[in-house]
């Protein structure tokens, strides 16, 4: 559901916001890079979205919201594609360099001109239902789980492994359509710490020590991500005396 109200910059940011917050951490490019020529980091990213058109066309087809919705998808496939050969020919169009955030938006831009407004509705819906059911059973073992320090490992592996229920990804949509997923299975089967940024014993020193008034959640996707990885965390918040906004 698309909300009417004003979009306005999240208030706990630094200002000025343009030239303090960059949402890309990723080192597309630096300041030796020639701007007329795409780094190899942009074009490895391009690469990604580029083989996600295939898999965001079907939903496309798919979206019955959509009066002649094959021939839309087909105009969306051929739009973002030639805009993706625009920006490994030239980095400076369309609003470039490019980066993962200018790229889903000009992904997001060429849906709507072509008639999309949510490609994904009906399989988030699919998923939501399917995530409720499995919700009592994540969280009793969760709750089932003593030691504290121990639980919010679990928890956080929860999260991680909700937000891996992105069918914007091609291959994981790929493995969606064919074998399914299992939420309990992707908790088992994230890699063993230490991650690649692993700031969680820093995280649960503070944990354990303190408990916070409120809490503000930024999630994305629907189903296991939130109803499986979220909540359970944003409920845990909550039984230990804080209060959760999302």
């Amino acid at each position: 559901m698309e909300s009417s109200s004003a979009m306005v910059p999240f208030p706990l940011l630094t200002t000025p916001i343009e030239s303090t917050y960059r949402p890309c951490t990723i080192p597309y490019r630096f300041a030796s890079d020639s701007p007329r020529k795409a780094t190899p980091a942009e074009v490895a990213w391009i690469d990604v979205f580029r083989k996600s058109i295939a898999s965001f066309r079907k939903h496309a087809e798919l979206d019955d919201s959509v009066s002649d919705a094959q021939a839309r998808a087909a105009q969306f496939s051929e739009r973002y594609g030639k805009i993706l050969d625009d920006l490994q020919e030239d980095p400076e169009s369309h609003g470039g360099p490019p980066d993962c955030v200018l790229l889903c938006r000009l992904r997001e831009q060429c849906l709507r001109e072509v008639g999309f407004k949510d490609i994904f509705k009906k399989v988030k819906e699919e998923e939501n239902a399917k995530s409720l059911i499995l919700f009592e059973q994540v969280v009793t073992l969760f709750d089932n789980t003593e030691d504290g320090g121990k639980r919010l490992e679990n928890l956080i592996r929860g999260v991680f492994a909700g937000n891996i229920f992105d069918l914007g990804a091609a291959q994981l949509a790929e493995v969606f359509e064919r074998d399914g997923l299992s939420f309990l299975a992707s908790c088992e089967n994230l890699l063993p710490r230490p991650w690649v940024i692993d700031d969680l014993e820093t995280f649960k020193s503070s944990w354990m020590r303190k408990s916070w008034k409120k809490a503000v959640i930024f999630v994305d996707n629907s189903g296991a991500d939130i109803v499986l990885g979220i909540l359970p965390f944003a409920r845990e918040l909550l039984r230990r005396g804080g209060f959760s906004s999302q």
